[in-house]
């Protein structure tokens, strides 16, 4: 990853979007593009700054696979690990300064948004090419 290899981390952290996936699928297609279109509103204030990276909606829990290492041979299931009243519904990869920042961005997402919760972690970074454990970084670690 050139961006280690400069010296140079940014501070990214990934927003985990939770909600009842019932209640988002019940909704009509006006109701869903009506929170699209504020949550668009949101994300382009970031993406105006070159601070939004990825953004992606995932596909409903009925379409996932779990691969569960409890046991040799994996056993591959159809369907989400766990059963949960919220789901993780998508995710938002962005880039500021501090976590307090991405909570703040958080808080706007979630004044457009109804029901669910946001889950902010820092991403940790590892360099292509050498050893993982060796190369981890985590943003905003003191050396």
């Amino acid at each position: 990853m050139q961006l280690l290899e400069f010296g140079f981390t940014p501070m990214l952290y990934t927003i985990l979007c939770y909600n009842s996936e019932t209640m988002v699928t019940s909704w009509t297609k006006e109701e869903d593009d009506s929170v699209m279109e504020k949550l668009i509103a949101v994300q382009e204030k970031l993406a105006r700054k070159r601070k939004l990276g990825p953004v992606a909606r995932l596909g409903p829990t009925t379409t996932a696979r779990t691969v569960r290492k409890a046991q040799t041979p994996f056993m591959v299931t159809d369907g989400p690990y766990a059963e949960t009243k919220e789901q993780i519904l998508g995710f938002y990869i962005v880039d500021f300064d501090s976590q307090d920042d991405a909570v703040e961005f958080s808080k706007e997402l979630a004044a457009v948004n109804p029901g669910g919760a946001y889950e902010i972690r820092p991403v940790i970074y590892f360099a292509a090419n050498d050893e993982l454990a060796e190369s981890a970084v985590m943003p905003n670690a003191s050396a």
